[in-house]
């Protein structure tokens, strides 16, 4: 590892700093839930900009040649979220752990659009271009890889902190009666979402590229929304 610029450590600084704030900060105005996509499509390019001006390069946040390629390991990976969200799709047993209120309401339009567009643009695509992209590669400059994974998967721990607590909020968890089972649960989700970043990061690592984390967060993502649209749509027997 070269040694560190005061340029790139103000940098890191700054990108964690801001990753950790903004889900938690923006996230919480309603404007926001309205303009998910155009604002956080916006905020992909703002911190795409940044990082070049800070001196990363394409290759350096994931978009050199070859970048593309899944690798063995993120073929595997996909595949086997794929097949798991199938399986609970199937299995009657398993079929409550795609019950959310938010999405109970959903047109199969609706459904469609969030699987196709919200999630993938407005989450997975700005998430990873910001995590496994951009925060992961200011990391690199001024730590080594396992303390730039490490950092990078902390910080999306914490992303996850408000929509978490929205999510059991919304599903009746987080109210007076549930409120330190609500705290727990939010610590659990977050921990559990550092361990599915640092997944993400070293794939970012083993393949090269953003191809594989960006494939597998929407494996994960859009075919759980698919799922669960495709069980609420089954008729009622």
């Amino acid at each position: 590892m070269p040694s560190a610029s005061a340029a790139d450590r103000a940098f890191a600084v700054a990108a964690v700093a801001v990753l950790a704030a903004y889900n938690n900060v923006v996230g919480r105005h309603p404007w926001h839930n309205r303009w998910y996509v155009p604002l956080n499509a916006g905020a992909t390019g703002v911190v795409l900009a940044a990082a070049v001006a800070s001196g990363l390069t394409g290759a350096d946040i994931g978009f050199g040649p070859g970048s593309w390629r899944l690798g063995r390991a993120g073929t595997g990976w996909v595949g086997a979220v794929a097949a798991g969200w199938l399986v609970i799709a199937a299995v009657p047993a398993t079929r409550p752990v795609l019950s959310d209120k938010r999405s109970a309401g959903l047109s199969g339009r609706a459904a469609l659009y969030q699987a196709a567009v919200r999630i993938p643009v407005g989450t997975v695509l700005w998430e990873e271009v910001a995590f496994r992209g951009v925060l992961q590669a200011s990391l690199r400059r001024v730590l080594p890889p396992p303390g730039a994974i490490a950092v990078t998967s902390g910080v999306f721990g914490l992303w996850h902190i408000r929509p978490t607590w929205q999510a059991l909020r919304t599903n009746g968890l987080a109210d007076d009666r549930h409120r330190r089972q609500a705290v727990i649960r939010v610590g659990a989700v977050c921990a559990g979402m550092s361990a599915g970043g640092a997944l993400l990061s070293w794939l970012r690592e083993r393949s090269g590229g953003l191809a594989a984390p960006i494939a597998l967060h929407l494996a994960t993502n859009s075919g759980g929304a698919v799922a669960a649209w495709a069980v609420r749509s089954r008729p009622v027997r």
